[in-house]
């Protein structure tokens, strides 16, 4: 059985920010572009350092970078040359939130990573014929 989900907004934001890492980890998933989607035959997938993204939202729109860091505890990502000037002078990363990016190009040094890719296709292919 499911665990009841309240609708209160105090809760909900509770629930995030105490939320376990590798629950919270998951939640910073971003849709692939329309090429990899047709390559690798699935929607979306977790952000990892050195994923090549494109930024969909916001100032920095179109701005296409390298994931430098992932922040999972704040929900957001920071990429290469996204950056601001202080007033001292001094430039500082703007953090993105995963789901405000596109992916373009993914980092496979993980062999891991490579086995989940494989997983959800078959998952999703088995999906289909199923209905």
């Amino acid at each position: 059985m499911k665990r009841p989900v309240s609708s209160k907004p105090r809760k909900q934001r509770k629930r995030r920010y105490n939320m376990p890492k590798h629950q919270a980890r998951k939640k910073l998933t971003a849709p692939l572009s329309k090429d990899l989607r047709k390559e690798l035959g699935i929607r979306n997938i977790p952000v990892r350092v050195g994923d090549v993204v494109r930024v969909e939202r916001g100032k920095f729109y179109g701005h296409v970078g390298k994931v430098v860091e992932v922040r999972p505890e704040r929900g957001r990502v920071y990429i290469e040359g996204v950056e601001r000037t202080r007033n001292d002078g001094t430039k500082v990363r703007v953090p993105i939130h995963a789901s405000k990016v596109t992916i373009i190009e993914l980092n496979l040094d993980d062999p891991k990573r490579k086995a989940i890719i494989e997983r959800r296709r078959k998952a999703r292919e088995k999906e289909g014929e199923a209905s």
